[in-house]
């Protein structure tokens, strides 16, 4: 490991990155969406995220592999079944704890590994604005996306021979960037921003373009003078 502030050099013969994303067992994920879906449609919808959040990473150029953590069976086959591999969360102490974790699993395999974390919940990902993203992160020892409101985080990543040290949850922008991370501001990644936590967030997500597991999920599911 490279101490902080040194210049990383990435030492992976791919050049590629292997992305964890954290999902929670889908009966306890996404609570405040349980207004604007009801209480069937809200763990059927953050799988459904976390489909279209895995299929479009694993699309993208500069992604080698996904790494999910989960212990939630019906997730980890879904997931698998798109090209994912499935750790369970061992650790079960929080999101950052997964995230701990399954940079660990990358790198157990490949300790020269690029490593990010990325959010499950991110139905309108586009490959193209996520390589933007990992294109950018290569430049810095860790670096990071903020979500759409400005307060949290939905990417972040280490390069070869940095810690990750996630500081996910609530403020994360602030400890994110107290930690030493560079912040990316690049225009044109709405979709990387874009996670959903709410109504709002969902119907945002769908005007930027969700993907087709998302999509068909809420038109299915929810009412027209809901969407």
């Amino acid at each position: 490991m490279c101490i902080e502030g040194e210049i990383a050099t990435n030492t992976d013969p791919t050049g590629l990155w292997s992305l964890v994303v954290p999902l929670k067992p889908l009966a306890q994920g996404k609570s405040r969406l349980t207004r604007a879906a009801g209480v069937m449609l809200r763990p059927r919808l953050a799988l459904a995220f976390a489909q279209d959040t895995v299929a479009a990473a694993l699309s993208c150029r500069a992604v080698r592999d996904v790494v999910v953590v989960t212990d939630d069976p019906v997730a980890a086959a879904a997931l698998a079944a798109l090209g994912a591999r499935t750790v369970p969360d061992e650790p079960a102490a929080g999101l950052n704890a997964a995230l701990v974790h399954g940079e660990r699993a990358v790198r157990d395999r490949r300790p020269a590994a690029a490593v990010a974390a990325l959010n499950a919940d991110l139905p309108a990902l586009r490959p193209a604005e996520l390589a933007r993203v990992l294109d950018f992160a290569a430049e810095f020892p860790r670096a990071f996306v903020t979500d759409a409101t400005g307060i949290g985080t939905t990417f972040l990543s280490a390069t070869s021979g940095v810690e990750l040290r996630p500081a996910f949850g609530g403020p994360s922008r602030a400890r994110h960037l107290s930690s030493g991370a560079v912040e990316i501001t690049s225009a044109g990644i709405d979709s990387v921003r874009q996670d959903v936590d709410t109504g709002d967030d969902l119907r945002a997500a769908v005007r930027l373009g969700v993907g087709p597991h998302t999509a068909d999920r809420w038109a299915a599911g929810v009412p027209a003078r809901d969407r």
